[in-house]
């Protein structure tokens, strides 16, 4: 079974995604010391794009910070490993097909296996155009996460048929940050996704309250936050992380339940 698969184990998984860099590679990583010592079951390390279009303002402004910051993939793989020698959950890379093709695609997943990496999320990779990316992942034995929304229809059956790891579902139509309402029926996507896969599924996108977050978990094996974090780190910067820690103990119990 692999790592990933271990966060699912024994309760509902909370996962919390951390732009790495914002405001510096040293916050970041002490940020997810502190997601982690307070419940989290994975993290998301998201490495910065310049034109990440999957993300709404608040984590857009993050990559920025971070870039202009100067962070680097390199920055970025030596963190991930330093933090391989204090953590075990699973880690994950959330990013960009540019990312990965630009450091060159088999040399990213080697450096991502050499760090400690789980699973990768590329949320501008088709499914119909995954399985070069899935090749140089799975030969490094890393998992390339699938993604699921509420458009997509017919496909979500064949997409858990071939997920791995586990499944992102998006909760919502647009790009990430806190909403007031999911409205999506996210009973029903799991539904379609359990009667073809035993690969757990996770829901992301919009989620920042413990309601929210307690929910979402109901209707499928975990729930997934960003933006919410993403925000403390904006406001507090270097002071971010015992911040972070106090609100994912909270929404981490909320899951948990």
């Amino acid at each position: 079974m692999s790592r990933i698969r271990n966060a699912f184990n024994d309760h509902k998984a909370f996962i919390a995604f951390i732009t790495a860099g914002d405001p510096d590679i040293l916050t970041t990583k002490k940020a997810i010391i502190e997601a982690v010592r307070n419940g989290a079951d994975l993290i998301e390390i998201g490495i910065p794009f310049s034109d990440p279009t999957a993300e709404g303002p608040v984590i857009m402004e993050a990559d920025r910070r971070a870039l202009e910051g100067g962070v680097t993939t390199d920055d970025i793989f030596q963190m991930t490993h330093e933090l391989r020698e204090e953590i075990a959950i699973p880690l994950v890379y959330m990013t960009y097909a540019n990312v990965v093709f630009s450091y060159g695609m088999e040399f990213f997943a080697a450096k991502a296996k050499e760090a400690g990496i789980d699973g990768v999320i590329l949320p501008d990779v088709p499914f119909e155009e995954k399985d070069e990316f899935d090749a140089a992942f799975a030969a490094e034995g890393i998992d390339l996460i699938s993604m699921i929304a509420p458009t997509s229809g017919e496909r979500i059956a064949q997409i858990a048929k071939e997920a791995k790891g586990f499944i992102y579902m998006v909760s919502s139509l647009g790009v990430t940050g806190t909403r007031t309402n999911i409205t999506t029926d996210i009973g029903k996507m799991t539904e379609i996704v359990r009667a073809n896969t035993d690969v757990p599924c996770a829901v992301g996108f919009g989620i920042s309250t413990p309601e929210q977050a307690e929910n979402m978990a109901k209707a499928s094996d975990g729930a997934i936050v960003g933006s919410a974090i993403i925000k403390i780190l904006a406001q507090y910067g270097k002071e971010a992380p015992e911040h972070v820690g106090a609100y994912v103990k909270g929404m981490a119990e909320a899951v948990h339940r």
